[in-house]
């Protein structure tokens, strides 16, 4: 119970797509992968070097210890900028090895996609056809989860499993067995039906990973290495690091910018696992652009079907997000995020561009806006103080106020953080429960009328209603961050974790 900070954290920090991670200096949901068509400037060109490299002082001038790599590759070729982290650390340079989060999700798909291109799985296989004799997952309506639903994240399985241990909050995913895996898809009662809507899932991506590893008789990390990373030469990206690659590994800095460990995922690896550097991964997105590389025929699998993700110009394919920042122009990307570190990458095929974003803090902004801003001339995220660490057991005293039944019953729903996250506010008794998806539900208490508070952990829920007194969402504050949620299901309405 005394996780639950670090529980929330985790659970909106592996990934951040598509505006699933960390809070926004503005207190709104991370930013999206495509905004709502923002006029472009036309005629952009991507910055040159100097210009870069002024951007990525800007960004960490007030993050002791932050550095920032950003690789660009267009028609005339590609170039690296590094700046940082200042101190006694060695600079950053093109082989500084980060942590890339959930950018490795698109190595995941492209797995899946060469595979099933190769005639070795189809993308149509039920998962439970690849899990251990004996195990097994429900189905809904007669329906099962596909390899294609895991991938395109219409699986309808949860962000996280609710069985997570959580022992180690600095490392949240260590701890999840195989066998923990296993037993939760094997009683897990799905809320939905499968194929019908988008949902972020780590446990869903990382399950196809584990997947896909069983179906070549093999584990994640080898198959990552035969079948793309070593016909593509990316030597630096791995899940396990080799003593010399250690000493090239980039120190993690949390959102206070203290200094945070590496993370493993030993069962969830295809959500997250793989670390790389910007070289590798100028290599990855130009083998992703160029139609005769050994990626093609994946790449051409993973983006041919689409998915929609609930807002205009925005869809899913295997992995990928795709967008249409203006119309005519399509970009593909993903991010990624763990306790220490941001990565986004961003491509534009019609044009052969493409830019990746690395670093070692989890301050917001971080990398979207950079990769956004560098290859669309999209406006930067406005820059605001790193908020001050709490002291270490530092709790502030609350007070709790007995308030109507009225008042509790009226704050009642879900409120949706961003697309797949949501808070479900439930009444239990004389009072109420929230309930973060993919997570078990935690009391809540009164200090004023529509403002709550936990006492797992030093965070505070506060309502916000309109002038007819109904209310219209919720504001998360913990850990120095606010994040806004709006209410899209009241209490006469179902209610889904």
């Amino acid at each position: 119970m005394k996780n639950f900070a670090r529980r929330v954290l985790a659970v909106l920090t592996l990934v951040a797509i598509p505006g699933l991670a960390q809070a926004q200096n503005d207190g709104k949901p991370a930013a999206t992968p495509a905004p709502a068509r923002p006029q472009l400037p036309a005629n952009w060109a991507a910055p040159g070097d100097a210009k870069i490299a002024d951007l990525i002082d800007a960004r960490i001038a007030e993050r002791r210890g932050e550095g920032i790599v950003i690789g660009v590759l267009d028609r005339s070729g590609r170039r690296i900028v590094a700046r940082g982290p200042g101190g006694a650390a060695a600079p950053f340079d093109d082989r500084t090895v980060f942590e890339i989060g959930s950018m490795s999700k698109i190595f995941t798909a492209l797995l899946l996609a060469d595979m099933a291109a190769k005639g070795e799985v189809s993308l149509d296989d039920p998962a439970e056809k690849y899990l251990p004799a004996g195990a097994r997952m429900l189905e809904r309506n007669g329906r099962k989860i596909t390899l294609r639903d895991l991938s395109n994240q219409h699986s309808g399985l949860p962000r996280l499993p609710s069985n997570m241990p959580f022992g180690n909050p600095e490392d949240p995913y260590a701890d999840y067995t195989e066998r923990m895996m296993l037993d939760f898809l094997g009683g897990y009662q799905l809320t939905r039906d499968i194929g019908s809507q988008f949902e972020y899932s780590n446990l869903g991506v990382g399950l196809l990973g584990y997947l896909l590893g069983r179906a070549g008789h093999s584990d994640y990390e080898t198959m990552i290495a035969k079948r793309i990373t070593g016909p593509l030469g990316m030597r630096d990206t791995v899940m396990t690091l080799s003593p010399e690659q250690k000493s090239r590994f980039a120190q993690g800095h949390d959102q206070f910018m203290r200094p945070t460990g590496p993370w493993s995922l030993p069962t969830l690896a295809g959500a997250g696992a793989l670390r790389s550097t910007v070289s590798d991964m100028l290599i990855f997105v130009g083998a992703a652009l160029d139609p005769k590389s050994p990626l093609a025929p994946a790449m051409k699998l993973a983006t041919a079907e689409r998915w929609p993700l609930g807002a205009p110009g925005r869809a899913i394919g295997l992995g990928w997000i795709i967008s249409e920042p203006e119309k005519g122009r399509e970009t593909l990307f993903h991010n990624g995020g763990t306790g220490g570190f941001r990565a986004a990458m961003l491509l534009e095929p019609a044009r052969a561009s493409a830019v990746v974003v690395l670093t070692n803090a989890s301050v917001e902004p971080s990398s979207d806006d950079l990769a956004m801003h560098i290859l669309l001339g999209t406006p930067l995220q406005p820059l605001v103080p790193v908020p001050p660490a709490p002291p270490p057991g530092a709790r502030v005293t609350r007070t709790e106020l007995t308030l109507p039944a009225a008042e509790l019953d009226r704050v009642v729903g879900r409120y949706e953080l961003a697309p797949g996250i949501t808070i479900n506010v439930a009444r239990e008794g004389m009072g109420l429960t929230a309930q973060l998806t993919g997570q078990p539900p935690f009391p809540i208490f009164a200090e004023a009328p529509l403002s709550f508070f936990l006492r797992v952990a030093d965070a505070q829920l506060r309502f916000t209603a309109g002038s007819d007194g109904k209310v219209t969402g919720l504001t998360l504050i913990q850990a120095g961050q606010q994040q806004v949620a709006k209410r899209i299901a009241g209490s006469k309405e179902r209610q889904e974790d």
